[in-house]
């Protein structure tokens, strides 16, 4: 930010340099001119401000001086009208308002004298804007100054309209500033076609009006008018699909164009650094990658003169790499032949190499743009972008994590999973968690063997284990428990590390719940993978207890580490007394979770002895969620079907809820089976626990599909709990079924005020490419009136490397959910 006398020589500069030599004129003696006119010259005031010590003091002194200024816009004086709004626009530049002055523009742009008119359209571009209905005011003066054939007041009226013209305006001047575009004079031409360029950003259908000119204006050998002219016919082919068809007819011409600058030169005095007139190549390149994409004859048009730009132009200089890039970029962009597009993806494997960060960064982020479409080509540059991961710039070892992860495959798995897991190791700690995150959802994709997965996710934890997402200690536990080969292995692993660092949470929460599933295989010591290692049961305990103490440990870690030790009492030989004891100390701890578990525990121990075991034993394997899944769901959906025609036997489900209500009864001996079930609805069943007939289940609510875009999917499942049908659960299930990973997934939702709204939380905030792991979120929506039901739903997430937003509504909710 500019220092108070950095600012004020900025606007000393603009001021004074727009306020014409009539204040020039009149600066004499100071004291005399205080003396005669109490109101300062514009230097002085200049020289007074700048020489204030205080804020206070600078306050004052322009306080002093407005007041002065209007008092001689309401006297009227016409003289010295543009000597006082020149000083009002110096106070405007420091900050301060100066909203009074902007009937005192209009005035001096209707003047008929030049050094009114430049001060007036200086005040109009800096006070007016659309925002203020003045503006439209000056429309009829800029039309008649557009109509003089004074260059000068034309100059200024195009800069004024080009600066602040509105729509309506735009649409009123257009046939003017047409007739400007083919003027004699090279000065009011430029202007005339950036005012149009602004005309057209403001007005896209005024699109027709500047197509004629623009064929003609292409054979201008002026650099100024021939940039503008290829600015013009690039917002023009942006933002009319009829233009773009139009100006494809004129691809010869501008290859011509960009030829002769690449090999003759156009004009020496706008070349920089040996390359020729490169703003004017960079135009022209820009406007060639809109005409040729998805367009195969205008592509096959500029696919030699685009390899020429590309081996010709000179990387020794910062204006030869600008071109390049823009080559780069058009050439991915259009339908360009395959060597050509493996020749671009080489020019950005050069910038890689080069000193200027600036110029690696973009490098960064052009690959990543192309990994998804040239995969292989990009692949080899594979060793050079892994060595930009060690660079000290922040932003480029974040380009080169990203880009590192997406080249992740399952060829190379092995070998990057080295290089990002090193890097882990000394990453900032700002990169830390995507570092993490992006290996974990790596290894899950390309995991060449169980085992490996297993090694990554613990090297993961050990390392950083306090950057992971939530869901890592699930996925782990997951997939160490249908991984039963791997069981001895992953509990002895996981011990060792427990033994060596109780600080990283996620990876004590995963240790204690192995040791627990798995404890009689750690006490065997029957692994042959890793070294053996002798551990005793008091060894166990005594870890979990110093687990159990610790000052680091979560409440959810005690809580894994306390039901790791109940489980432990089936599994070890030993006495339980030491568990039994743990187990009642947290009976009476602060934590309202904690104790609860205890409480039960203890009670388990207490007056369930008996069903302790049968409690106790190991999770069953949970099916993971997937693609994979999927299918097997839908198989057995399909075998479920096959079977209902089948008579289903009741007396087999009355034994066995007897058998239910005997367990919890905690009674043993010959179970006395009632009589089957009468299948009348007055039947036995009526009587059972002298409880009523439960009603029938309300009908299911369709799912419904509310947003898609680019593979990425929103879906919506109800539920209203029959006890609470004011109750709508929503299930909110975001899928990704496109080739690049969503992050920083954020879905927020709004619903009219006589409902109330309440957010769970996500299931995580990366949603896997190619139809990995969704995410899911729970709204709880309370409806008493039973009013009709609209949501407002903002979805932020991260896309291809791109930022996404969209906000919408959803307003065809099922009427089941509400009413």
């Amino acid at each position: 930010m500019l220092s108070r006398k950095g600012r004020r020589w900025g606007a000393d500069a603009c001021v004074v340099g727009f306020s014409g030599g009539g204040v020039g004129a009149e600066f004499g003696d100071p004291l005399r001119e205080r003396m005669v006119v109490p109101s300062l010259k514009l230097q002085d005031l200049i020289e007074e401000i700048r020489g204030a010590k205080t804020q206070a003091q600078e306050r004052e002194v322009i306080q002093k001086e407005c007041a002065h200024i209007r008092a001689s816009f309401r006297d009227g004086d016409p003289v010295h009208r543009h000597r006082q709004l020149a000083k009002l626009l110096y106070v405007h530049m420091l900050g301060y308002p100066a909203h009074f002055g902007q009937m005192e523009c209009l005035k001096l742009i209707a003047s008929s004298r030049f050094t009114d008119k430049r001060v007036g359209y200086l005040g109009a571009m800096l006070l007016l804007d659309e925002r203020h209905d003045a503006h439209l005011l000056i429309t009829n003066s800029i039309k008649n100054d557009l109509s003089q054939g004074i260059q000068p007041v034309q100059g200024l009226a195009l800069c004024t309209l080009s600066t602040m013209g509105s729509a309506e305006m735009c649409r009123d001047l257009a046939p003017e500033v047409e007739k400007l575009l083919l003027q004699p004079s090279p000065y009011v031409r430029k202007k005339a076609i950036l005012t149009a360029v602004h005309m057209i950003r403001k007005v896209p259908e005024l699109s027709s009006v500047f197509l004629p000119p623009c064929a003609q204006l292409l054979h201008e050998r002026h650099h100024g008018i021939l940039l503008g002219t290829i600015t013009l016919i690039t917002e023009l082919c942006e933002r009319s699909p009829a233009a773009l068809r139009h100006f494809r007819k004129v691809v010869p011409q501008l290859v011509q164009i960009l030829r002769t600058l690449v090999t003759t030169g156009y004009s020496t005095e706008h070349s920089i650094s040996g390359v020729s007139d490169p703003f004017l190549q960079v135009q022209i390149l820009r406007l060639l990658r809109i005409l040729g994409r998805n367009h195969e004859d205008s592509s096959e048009t500029m696919n030699d003169l685009l390899a020429q730009v590309a081996t010709n132009t000179d990387t020794s200089r910062n204006a030869g790499n600008a071109v390049l890039f823009e080559t780069v970029l058009t050439i991915m962009d259009i339908r360009s032949a395959a060597g050509l597009r493996v020749l671009a993806v080489n020019i950005l494997g050069r910038f890689l190499l080069n000193s200027d960060r600036n110029i690696r960064y973009v490098a960064l982020t052009s690959l990543l743009r192309l990994v998804q479409s040239d995969h292989s080509a990009v692949q080899r540059h594979r060793p050079t972008v892994v060595e930009c991961l060690r660079e000290t710039d922040a932003s480029l070892s974040r380009r080169a994590l990203e880009l590192s992860l997406a080249l992740v495959n399952s060829s190379n798995v092995r070998a990057m999973m080295q290089e990002l897991q090193a890097f882990l190791e000394s990453c900032p700690p700002d990169l830390r968690a995507d570092c993490a995150s992006g290996i974990l959802l790596a290894a899950e994709r390309f995991a060449p063997t169980k085992r490996w997965h297993i090694d990554t996710i613990l090297h993961v934890l050990t390392t950083a284990g306090t950057h992971v997402q939530d869901d890592a200690v699930a996925n782990l536990t997951q997939l160490i428990g249908g991984a039963q080969e791997l069981h001895a292995y992953s509990v002895r692993r996981l011990y060792n590390a427990l033994a060596e660092n109780i600080s990283q949470q996620p990876l004590v929460q995963v240790a204690a719940w192995c040791i627990g599933e798995y404890g009689d295989l750690l006490l065997a010591g029957n692994c042959e993978e890793i070294e053996p290692l002798q551990v005793d049961e008091e060894e166990v305990l005594a870890l979990l207890e110093k687990v159990l103490q610790s000052h680091m440990s979560l409440p959810a870690t005690r809580g894994y580490a306390l039901t790791a030790l109940m489980k432990l009492s089936t599994r070890l030989c030993g006495d339980n007394n030491r568990i039994r004891q743990v187990v009642s100390i947290y009976g009476s701890c602060l934590d309202v979770e904690l104790q609860q578990r205890a409480v039960e525990y203890d009670t388990l121990f207490r007056k369930y002895d008996h069903m302790r075991a049968a409690i106790l034993e190991k999770m069953p394997l949970v099916e993971r969620d997937g693609p994979q899944a999927d299918e097997e769901a839908k198989e057995s959906k399909e075998a479920a079907q096959l079977s209902e025609a089948a008579p289903v036997p009741t007396e087999p489900q009355a034994s066995q809820l007897l058998d239910l209500l005997d367990l919890l009864d905690g009674t043993s001996g010959d179970v006395q089976h009632p009589p089957p079930l009468d299948p009348s609805p007055g039947g036995a069943l009526v009587h059972l626990l002298d409880l009523p007939c439960a009603p029938p289940s309300p009908a299911p609510i369709p799912d419904l599909k509310v947003f898609e875009r680019e593979g990425v999917q929103l879906n919506l499942s109800f539920i209203r709990p029959p006890e609470n049908p004011a109750l709508l659960l929503i299930t909110v299930t975001a899928t990704n079924f496109s080739e690049g990973d969503v992050t920083h997934f954020i879905c927020q939702a709004a619903v009219p005020k006589s409902l109330q709204l309440q957010l769970q939380a996500p299931s995580g905030n990366t949603v896997p490419a190619r139809g990995g792991l969704p995410i899911t979120q729970l709204f709880r929506i309370l409806n008493p009136n039973k009013a009709p039901l609209r949501l407002k739903l903002r979805l932020t997430y991260n896309h291809f490397h791109q930022s996404v937003q969209e906000i919408f509504e959803v307003n065809n909710l099922p009427v089941e959910s509400w009413q």
